[in-house]
């Protein structure tokens, strides 16, 4: 049961029609700042039963927190109870109306609606007599425009949305090694920000919910099916920030081209119901990457106008509860990519300082400092908090500090971490983090105890994106299983000894888009991945998938199940007859062979015809798509990578790859249509004897294609045409095979 508005209040013994209002008004926040919206509503002679549609209803008991209890009885409700466990009524599939019934002194009956306003969030309550009807009208309707016009102009539409549905939590636990498959998915458009660098999207798992914070405004939905169970989200302004701690979500939001304006909103995280809202002060330190900042023990960190003031903030009423004035030339960093991090009792924050910067740890719950270091330059650092340990990249090394700011462990080097700050977890008194390596050759993952700084275990791995922990067991994304397929990966690690399983993902990842940094948690049972697409263009997407444990197949977890054996031979899907077809030298093609962990494919899946004799058309340069981040997966044979897996033709070739095999077709056609998502430019062909096809990148040089459970690419770029010609025939073998 959705409704827009959850408050508690008691409605008792009430007395007089106008005490009633009173009461009413009080209870369900009616004076908080903003402009209402009235509706009138006749008293009814004698109390009947809620309906909705004409049918009875059951109205739910609701206790503190927007926790559902005990169905209550049907029918009018006497003594004391939530307003958000009245009825809720819908009009046009549009406005959501709440309505408490009552008893009052001496058996005297009345009803109050409340209507969640779209000009603000507060709502009001009307009690008016059968014969005051008229006249309450006549007021609303004058009143109307003029507050439509003011608060339309300032404070724009609301969408705000609530809930009283339980929701349990879940154990911290991912799937086990094993296929995966999607659980469900849910793309999130990146919205343009009214300001430079806040157009991304990030996400929480807690309490059995997922966060989700974009430029738009908050969502949260059910972590176990994906159902939304609130939101939030304001016309005209934007959300430049947000916080998590202790059941209570906090955003901070500016209204467009206004920067003097802004408010602080807290929200209960289980129903969003609105606790508290402020205007006093700005976050302390937003992450460019996430909107993240700090917080911990209910309390939220907040920095004054000029930054050189650090305050805790009650993230249950708003109340200020404590006040750091920060070092002497010292400021909070304003615009920086990741500049903060907390934990439940411990916060540290990059200070920008006269010489070089500070990093500035404190104690959320009651603002004592904890430590004060010196880093290695003036450069705003890269900080990451996982538990009591913290990381940070100041440009000149990578450090890594223990509860008592005492610095265990550096590695002197400036791009230690390459692009953005190294992805870490926590594992008992591990920290696991992965490294860049050398000169881009994928990284290396490394496990330091933290009480000793020393390095347990150190592997050479892939250059995981995300990396999270979870019932004992390390997650690590691979942007790609391996060089030339396909699909993005998982590793499932050992956190004693680095050991690991691979398992493919049932979609496609693109490393190089901006916009969205890759994302990933485990809970009840699940796999949370956050990764971008290019589409819907220009500004592209962040896509959250939820995935969980499949059947085991028939063939090894690394190929899903699949025997390596189904794989076809990448050299028989063309005859002699369909090169001459495409106009092209009759040639024997190089094989390209692949493994993916310990799996060795016995076929080549890919093969590489010279075609050095073929003249070059007329000049008329064609751009292969954009080449990513290498993965590390060995392969015999090196294979160049393209964007989310697509292998860029030779200036002077032809190339035919098999890209994946999946167990079934619908698994195939959610792969490829995974890989269109992540590509600037993708146009779909229906004339090439395929199930699915689709030309990638600018030229027509470059073709991914679908058969039942197969996904080749077919790269071409002269003579014209080629490609289209080889994709077709490679279609019609495809269908030859069993």
């Amino acid at each position: 049961m959705q409704q827009h508005r959850r408050e508690s209040g008691r409605i008792g013994d009430l007395g007089p029609p106008h005490e009633d209002l009173q009461r009413l008004q009080q209870m369900l926040g009616v004076g908080c700042p903003g402009g209402p919206r009235l509706v009138a509503v006749p008293a009814q002679r004698g109390l009947g039963r809620p309906r909705e549609q004409g049918q009875r209803r059951v109205v739910r008991q609701v206790g503190p927190g927007g926790v559902p209890g005990r169905p209550a009885r049907e029918g009018p409700h006497v003594g004391s109870f939530p307003a958000a466990a009245a009825p809720v009524w819908r009009r046009g599939g549009r406005a959501v109306v709440a309505e408490a019934w009552w008893h009052g002194r001496g058996g005297a009956a009345g009803r109050a609606r409340v209507v969640t306003s779209n000009l603000r969030e507060c709502p009001v309550v009307v009690r008016i007599r059968q014969r005051g009807v008229a006249v309450a009208t006549a007021v609303v309707l004058a009143l109307a425009g003029t507050v439509a016009a003011r608060y339309l102009l300032t404070d724009g539409l609301v969408r705000h949305t609530v809930t009283a549905d339980p929701v349990a939590d879940q154990p911290r636990l991912g799937p086990p090694p094993g296929p995966l498959t999607t659980a469900w998915t849910r793309t999130v458009p990146l919205r343009r920000a009214a300001v430079a660098g806040h157009d991304t999207v990030a996400h929480e798992v807690a309490d059995g919910q997922v966060v989700t914070a974009a430029g738009g405004g908050l969502s949260v939905r059910d972590a176990r099916t994906g159902a939304l169970r609130w939101e939030y989200r304001r016309s005209g302004w934007s959300l430049l920030g947000w916080t998590a701690t202790g059941g209570r979500l906090v955003a901070f939001l500016q209204r467009d081209g206004h920067p003097g304006e802004h408010e602080f909103l807290g929200f209960d995280a289980l129903s969003g119901g609105l606790l508290w809202r402020g205007s006093d002060g700005r976050p302390a330190t937003v992450a460019r990457g996430t909107l993240h900042w700090p917080s911990g023990s209910d309390i939220v960190l907040t920095a004054s106008l000029d930054r050189r003031e650090l305050s805790g903030r009650s993230a249950v009423n708003g109340v200020r509860r404590w006040t750091l004035r920060l070092p002497e030339g010292c400021r909070l960093y304003e615009d920086a990519p990741e500049p903060s991090g907390a934990s439940a009792d411990l916060a540290a924050l990059a200070l920008d300082c006269r010489g070089r910067s500070h990093l500035l740890a404190v104690r959320p719950a009651t603002g004592a400092l904890l430590w004060d270091r010196v880093l290695g330059t003036d450069e705003a650092p890269e900080v990451a908090v996982r538990g009591r340990a913290v990381l940070a990249a100041d440009g000149a090394a990578l450090r890594l500090y223990d509860a008592e700011g005492d610095q265990t462990a550096v590695w002197n080097d400036p791009d230690a971490c390459g692009a953005g700050m190294c992805p870490s977890a926590l594992s008992g008194g591990l920290l696991v983090l992965v490294r860049a390596g050398d000169a881009g050759d994928g990284g290396r993952t490394e496990a330091v105890d933290l009480r000793s700084g020393r390095v347990v275990w150190s592997r050479a791995t892939p250059a995981y994106a995300a990396l999270t922990e979870a019932g004992g067991r390390l997650y690590a994304l691979r942007p790609r299983l391996s060089d030339g397929l396909l699909p993005a990966g998982v590793d499932l690690i050992s956190p004693a000894s680095g050991a690991a399983v691979t398992a493919p993902l049932p979609f496609a990842v693109d490393p190089d888009l901006v916009g969205v940094r890759p994302w990933m948690a485990a809970a009840g049972g699940l796999l949370y991945i956050s990764v971008p697409e290019a589409a819907p263009r220009p500004s592209g997407a962040a896509r959250l998938v939820a995935v969980r444990g499949a059947p085991a197949g028939r063939g090894p977890a690394e190929l899903d199940g699949v025997p390596p054996a189904t794989w076809p031979d990448a050299c028989e899907l063309l005859k002699p007859a369909d090169l001459v077809t495409a106009r092209l030298p009759v040639r024997r093609g190089a094989p390209v062979r692949a493994r993916i962990a310990s799996v060795r494919l016995p076929k080549p899946v890919a093969c590489e015809y010279d075609l050095q004799d073929v003249p070059s058309p007329e000049p008329s340069p064609s751009t292969a798509p954009k080449p990513s981040a290498p993965s590390t997966a060995a392969t015999p044979s090196p294979v160049p990578s393209g964007a989310a897996g697509v292998m860029p033709p030779a200036s002077d070739g032809a190339t035919v790859s098999v890209r994946w095999v999946a167990p079934d077709a619908a698994a195939a056609a959610g792969l490829l249509s995974s890989l269109e998502t992540t590509q600037a430019q993708a146009r779909r062909r229906t004339d090439l004897a395929a199930d699915d096809a689709y030309e990638l990148g600018p030229s027509a040089g470059t073709i991914a294609l679908r058969v039942r459970r197969y996904i080749v690419v077919v790269d071409a770029t002269r003579p014209p045409g080629a490609a289209a010609h080889l994709a077709r025939a490679v279609a019609q073998n495809l269908r030859a095979l069993p």
